[in-house]
């Protein structure tokens, strides 16, 4: 397929759908978490993906090739990936899906500001600076209220270090020399290094195993082949075919079908100072990723 300029129908759809399955993959994330201790979980995922997008790459043709100079920029990626699922898993672990999806998809808030201080050109404008203000706000009102009863300030704060490491991630891939090589091998050196370091870490959480039963194998499969091998390789293929911007602009949905998914799916409540944390934040990153239209000049 083309580049294509904007977003048309086509790709409105996809990342509405891939906005779904964000969502709903908080969902399984928590219920799998039943059976599987989070960090091993973390592991496991990202060892199983390992063997898919291996495999995939071989189906393609892709060359599993180590690029000169990128060995050190791929292994600090990897290591910040596992940072930033451990954070995930865990705050999933402790607090609601509808709190943690508040907190983890305002990454769009922290990759601006990472952007304007080490990427040159991405400086923040007025209305990202206006947006900025939005969402930190919104997250903020998150950790800080306390209506909802299943409500963790170390879940809360786990889920703002995943967004941060999600963020981080996120400027390596742009800004580092492993923005010369496929999207392939960028989640190859992601879920490559993290496998290992999530495996061993897990060791220091407590049992590998809760009460395991077939619906948490269902979702560590679901997590592996759907999410992770299928979605985020789907996720880079749209990338490479939108305006950065415009794919970007679909991530306030996340947060919304998040609390939707949590409310609809698990019966968590959903108080008002919750609804209007998520106001802020959508609010926040629509503007952050909005596209400034140029003025044009009469001759």
């Amino acid at each position: 397929m083309d580049r294509k300029t904007q977003i048309d129908a086509f790709g409105a759809i996809a990342l509405t759908g891939f906005a779904f399955l964000l969502a709903f993959n908080q969902v399984v994330i928590k219920v799998t978490n039943g059976g599987i201790q989070p960090v091993f979980f973390a592991g496991l995922r990202s060892a199983g993906a390992v063997l898919c997008v291996y495999a995939y790459m071989r189906w393609r043709g892709i060359p599993l090739q180590w690029t000169k100079g990128t060995k050190r920029w791929g292994a600090i990626t990897g290591a910040v990936f596992a940072f930033e699922f451990l954070c995930l898993f865990i705050a999933l672990d402790l607090t609601t899906v509808g709190r943690s999806g508040v907190i983890f998809y305002s990454m769009p808030l922290w990759l601006a500001i990472l952007a304007h201080i080490f990427v040159a050109g991405d400086v923040i404008t007025p209305q990202k600076a206006v947006g900025l203000a939005f969402a930190l706000a919104g997250v903020a009102w998150a950790i800080l209220s306390r209506d909802e009863g299943t409500a963790n300030i170390w879940g809360d704060l786990a889920a703002l270090g995943a967004a941060l490491g999600w963020a981080i991630t996120a400027l390596l891939a742009k800004a580092s020399p492993l923005s010369k090589v496929r999207p392939e091998m960028q989640l190859m050196w992601q879920i490559g290094v993290s496998a290992p370091v999530l495996l061993v870490a897990s060791l220091f959480f407590g049992d590998l195993i809760r009460d395991l039963a077939p619906i948490h194998l269902w979702g560590l499969a679901f997590q592996i082949v759907i999410v992770v091998s299928a979605g985020f390789v789907f996720w880079l293929w749209l990338l490479s075919i939108y305006p950065a911007s415009g794919v970007a602009s679909f991530s306030f949905l996340s947060p919304v079908l998040s609390v939707a998914f949590g409310w609809l799916l698990l019966g968590e409540e959903v108080g008002p100072n919750l609804i209007g944390a998520l106001m802020l934040v959508a609010i926040g990153i629509l503007l952050i990723n909005r596209p400034i239209k140029s003025r044009k000049t009469s001759a």
